[in-house]
């Protein structure tokens, strides 16, 4: 499609914008619009340039973006002005989150203001709380059944408290990320009532059909998503008198984006938040947002056109606000939500590295990295502004999201291998001490999913009822070598609430009817503080860790080589034990080789076979470890490994291990 022809459509939307806006200051506003048009209004027409009313949707979305920026604080502005010149910005190694859920982790909003403090002394600046809108209270999938998308759960507080949280976020430099669920709505959402109630026009909002024969059609190929519980893909609705798409529970209606009017709602609800002064938007079920017959409906192209829409509206109207892409999908299928590229189809520029999370796990249980070196090889590239969110454990379940492809190559039997990691963690294996627990297990092929908080997986549950202090130390050590891959491997580190102190599995969730059928809510504590307090206590295993991840926060920070500028090269490693990687400064000075042994043994690296590409290990009397601040040990160009050990090795200068001290 020509570029002219598209700014001839441009300046009759600019002549037919509403009196009112033509009056505003809107020069930024119109500069982002010229520069991002061309982009926006090819994606749309692509979507609904068939549509009879497609020139008179495509106004009304400019319009929905010029009140939102009408509406954007002075502070928010100066804040995009600042962020576009630093475009980068996301990217530095100083970024380190957290993610909880806000009456989980405090009571509520106004609580969770009130412990600011704990983060300051983590050193965690980057805070995702987790779902906060209003929803059901006893059909809210963990608050991701929407019922309004403008208002606060009121067991969490108001629109006020977020606005006086985001006042304290932005004095301490903290950035705040919120989820938008954008692939459905609470079936008592007012969308839905008024499609109830023979709307038309809301009904057009989701997939409704009079018979089964559609339906039966898409179920030829759609997966179940929680099969033990709600099984199928569509729900009658004795009400309406018609089946509705319900992908996830039956009370989520999945909207239907092949309605424009649906895609505009969407992008003044994302646009509302961004003036709500949220830094980071986690957009949650992209891979589903367009439906096809003959399809699994994931990942399907007209999604990722949807997300660049969502994104050329951000940049137009708050381009300071960034995107996360809720993918929990194939290893190469994740890089997709970044975009094909940075012009031309940007999407989200933080994806979850669940392909890495899941390799971890992998390694943790079979004590080796030869999974996990395999499956990383296989990632394709990333955009050079994107970035991963590098995670172990966060409020869902673990998925074994690696190819049988990759199993295979690492030298197992797929469906064999899948079934020990299962049991191992499950707690069903022998010599094993986790205490995971099943989740959506699937009868119809054998698959199943893991539920538990990151200590009691790694056994440490195991260790404390036994008091066996031998195997409390070793399995903090196996957890901290666990961190210190996402620490250092390259994108934006994040913690999952409880984990810092090594909170427990929480099994009070069986007595709660609306929670006992979900194992997830294991590992959705609610922190007790009194117990959080033993933190400052040397020698308590709260202590131990926190301290740790205190530390290894400050030297993160402290280590230019950790931003994220696809400057990281993985080494090939003769033991199968070690995993090892080079990283690299935005400057090409300084290099820093992290190794890690996922071994219970002592285990050795021959550095001169290493090829160090390019880290130099030929004066190594001048390397030291950046973590510990200690000289390795090396014997005879041997680097040796203590059981789960890591080194984060650097050649030595002034500059660096004196910010470092």
């Amino acid at each position: 499609m020509y570029e002219q022809f598209s700014h001839s459509i441009l300046n009759e939307i600019l002549d037919q914008l509403r009196p009112e806006l033509k009056e505003q200051e809107l020069s930024h506003f119109y500069t982002r619009l010229g520069a991002n048009f061309y982009s926006l209004f090819s994606l749309f027409y692509k979507l609904y340039g068939r549509r009879s009313d497609f020139k008179a949707q495509l106004l009304r979305l400019v319009e929905v973006m010029a009140y939102q920026y009408i509406g954007r604080s002075p502070e928010f502005k100066q804040t995009d002005l600042a962020r576009e010149k630093n475009f980068n910005w996301f990217l530095e190694s100083q970024w380190v989150g957290m993610t909880l859920y806000a009456d989980g982790f405090a009571d509520d909003l106004q609580d969770l203001g009130d412990r600011v403090a704990y983060f300051s002394e983590l050193g965690v600046n980057f805070i995702h709380i987790m779902p906060i809108l209003e929803c059901p209270r006893h059909a809210s999938d963990g608050g991701y059944a929407i019922s309004n998308y403008r208002q606060i759960n009121s067991k969490i507080g108001t629109l006020q408290d977020l606005q006086h949280l985001v006042e304290i976020f932005r004095q301490k430099e903290i950035l705040l990320a919120l989820d938008i669920v954008i692939n459905h709505t609470s079936n008592e959402h007012e969308w839905a009532q008024k499609a109830r109630k023979g709307d038309k026009k809301y009904q057009k909002y989701y997939y409704m059909f009079d018979t089964r024969d559609i339906p039966d059609m898409f179920e030829k190929n759609l997966p179940e998503i929680f099969p033990e519980t709600a099984p199928g893909n569509f729900t009658w609705d004795e009400e309406l008198q018609k089946w509705v798409m319900t992908v996830f529970n039956n009370y989520q209606w999945d909207l239907n984006y092949q309605n424009p009017a649906v895609l505009i709602e969407m992008v003044d609800i994302i646009l509302f938040w961004a003036n709500q002064g949220v830094d980071v938007l986690r957009l949650d079920a992209v891979a589903f947002l367009w439906k096809k017959i003959g399809s699994q409906s994931q990942n399907e192209k007209e999604a990722h056109m949807i997300l660049q829409i969502f994104k050329d509206c951000c940049q137009i109207t708050a381009p300071g606000v960034i995107f996360i892409a809720e993918a929990i999908v194939a290893p190469v299928e994740i890089v997709r939500y970044f975009g094909e590229d940075a012009i031309n189809a940007k999407e989200c520029e933080i994806a979850y590295n669940a392909t890495l999370m899941a390799l971890l796990w992998d390694a943790a249980a079979t004590k080796n990295a030869k999974l996990l070196i395999q499956g990383l090889k296989n990632i394709p590239a990333k955009l050079d502004r994107a970035t991963w969110l590098n995670y172990i454990r966060c409020h869902d379940d673990i998925g074994l999201g690696f190819t049988d492809a990759d199993i295979a190559q690492a030298g197992y039997d797929p469906k064999s291998h899948r079934r020990f990691l299962i049991d191992y963690f499950c707690g069903q294996f022998e010599g094993t001490d986790a205490r995971g627990l099943l989740f959506g297990q699937n009868s119809k092929n054998d698959d199943a999913r893991i539920s538990g908080t990151l200590t009691s997986l790694m056994g440490l549950e195991t260790a404390i009822e036994a008091n066996d202090q031998q195997k409390i130390a070793i399995i903090i050590k196996h957890i901290l070598l666990l961190y210190s891959i996402i620490f250092s491997f390259g994108g934006i580190p994040l913690i999952y609430y409880g984990d810092e102190i090594g909170t427990l599995n929480d099994y009070s969730y069986v007595g709660n009817l609306s929670k006992a059928n979900d194992t997830r809510w294991a590992h959705r504590p609610k922190i007790n503080w009194k117990k959080a307090e033993l933190r400052h206590i040397e020698g308590t295993i709260e202590h131990r860790i926190f301290s740790a991840l205190q530390h290894m926060i400050a030297v993160r920070k402290a280590i230019p080589a950790f931003a994220d500028f696809n400057n990281r090269q993985l080494l090939s490693i003769d033991n199968s034990h070690l995993f090892g990687f080079v990283r690299i400064s935005p400057n090409k000075r300084d290099h820093v080789l992290v190794i890690g042994n996922f071994s219970p043994e002592y285990q050795n690296l021959d550095l001169s076979h290493l090829a160090c590409h390019p880290f130099d290990c030929h004066d190594q009397d001048l390397l030291i470890d950046l973590y510990s601040q200690n000289a390795p040990e090396i014997f005879e160009k041997q680097l040796v490994l203590a059981p789960f050990q890591f080194y984060w090795l650097s050649k030595m200068q002034p500059s660096l291990t004196t910010t470092l001290l």
